[in-house]
This record gives C-alpha cells, structure tokens and sequence, in this order.
C-alpha cells in the first residue's frame, strides 16, 4: 500500500502520510516522501504545500524496529537517505505547512521542522526523544530546531527528550498556531490556498533569503537579498502588483497562476 497520497486542491497540494498506525518513517515511505517532493517541486501549478499526517497524528518517528537491526554503515546510508529527502521538502520552491495532530516527534518533529508555518493542534505532543534511545535526532533535529527556538531551548529539549504540549510550544515558538484538534487541517489549508494567492517568485525569493541568509554574515545575506531584489523586479508578478498598487492602491493585485499540466 503506499505511504504518501497527494491531495491537489487547486493550486495547493497537500502531501499525506499513510502509514498506520503511527506514520512511522521506513525506507518505503522515505522513498515516496522523496519522490512527491521531486514531483512538487518541478509542477509550476503547485503554489503551496500543506504536511498531513492524519486526524489522529501526524507522525512519530523513524521506525525504530528496523534501526534495530541495522549496524553504523548501513545507518549511516539510511539517515543520509532520510536528511537529504527532508532537505528536498525544505528546498520546496513553494511555501509548505504543517498540520499536526497528536504526536510529532523525532523524524516526525523533524519532518514538521522542514515546513515554513506549523499550525498545531491544542492537544498536541511534540518532541525529541532521540536521547532516551542513546542516540540523536539525525534528520535535521539539532540543526532546524536549534535556528527555530535558539540554542539553549533547543538544548533543553534535545538533551532531556522531554514533549512539550502545544501552548508550551507556541511559546517557544516551535509551532506558529494553536488551534482546536478538529481544526488544524483547515486552518492550515486556508493559510496554504492564501499564500497560493500570492506572487510565486517572490515567494521564492523570501524563502531562499531568510533559509540562505540566516546561516551567513550579514553582510552576504544581504548581498543574496540585493541579487533577489533584483531578479524578482524583473518578472511579470512584479509589473502586476506595481501597476495594481498605482492604479488601485496595496492589497489588490491578482497574480498570475499557471494552469497544471493535463
């Protein structure tokens, strides 16, 4: 059976793990979750991606009985594996959204880290429980977590492996929503279908600055934003808003959105 399903609505695609009944990470799923990312990123009629695990959770790991079974070369391969198809969600040309429910921790929390915006539900439990193993979170945890929520927060987490419940994590800022369980999904779709409303180049361009500019000096991640600029002043979106903006005033301009391949 497979493990990913994508649900298009519109130009939102929404990327669902279907592996009950913890939508823990196996090499089968990791290689779909690969494939869909390849796919979404070459469809010019995808504006935006939401992350689903499900109503129930959205996922809870790796898929610790087959990491029991592998020795250190074999692991190695298999998180290098996992870390580059989480860096493909990430490199989405596109804004992505997490919706989670219930349970997301280790590779799932890390999965969810990849998003752009996480809206989570108010009952759910998110963590790295990876130290409780012996081991550490592989797959971007101490990388995406500690740029998310800042060293010594991420320090706490990772080195007790303790969950935190939404509201704690709204406060760290791990998550950027709380809303009702039966909730989350629409509300992360509606942000989705809105941010697909939006200028996709530019779009673009914000996300490569703040993902690419925040690991350098200063002094070259505004030289990335300066070459951005540049190149999205130049495109159709940019004739489009401007021209809206003189003739109509901000907030009205409608950009184009090419129609998916048949």
């Amino acid at each position: 059976m497979p493990r990913i399903r994508l649900d298009t609505d519109g130009p939102v695609v929404t990327v669902r793990l279907e592996h009950p009944p913890m939508n823990a990470f196996d090499t089968a799923q990791r290689a779909e979750l690969a494939a869909a990312a390849r796919e979404l990123a070459d469809d010019r009629a995808v504006r935006a991606v939401v992350l689903y695990g499900g109503e129930r959770l959205f996922a809870a790991g790796a898929d610790v009985k087959a990491l029991a079974v592998m020795g250190p070369e074999e692991v190695r391969g298999w998180n290098r594996a996992l870390q580059r198809t989480f860096d493909e969600v990430a490199r989405l040309p596109v804004p992505v959204v997490a919706a989670i429910t219930g349970y997301a921790l280790g590779g799932g929390l890390e999965l969810a880290l990849a998003a752009d915006y996480r809206v989570a539900a108010d009952d759910a439990v998110l963590g790295q429980p990876e130290v409780q193993l012996g081991i550490i979170p592989g797959s971007g945890g101490t990388q995406r977590l500690t740029r998310l929520i800042g060293p010594s927060r991420a320090k706490n987490l990772l080195m007790t492996g303790r969950r935190v419940g939404a509201e704690e994590a709204l406060r760290l800022g791990l998550v950027d929503e709380v809303v009702p369980a039966g909730e989350v999904y629409d509300t992360a779709l509606r942000y989705a279908r809105r941010l697909a409303e939006g200028p996709a180049a530019a779009l673009e361009a914000i996300k490569e600055a703040i993902d690419h500019g925040a690991d350098s000096a200063l002094s070259t991640g505004l030289a990335l934003e300066r070459s951005l600029f540049t190149g999205v002043f130049g495109t159709t979106d940019a004739a489009t808003g401007i021209q809206s903006f003189l003739e109509h005033g901000p907030g009205k301009a409608r950009f184009e959105r090419p129609e998916r391949d048949k």
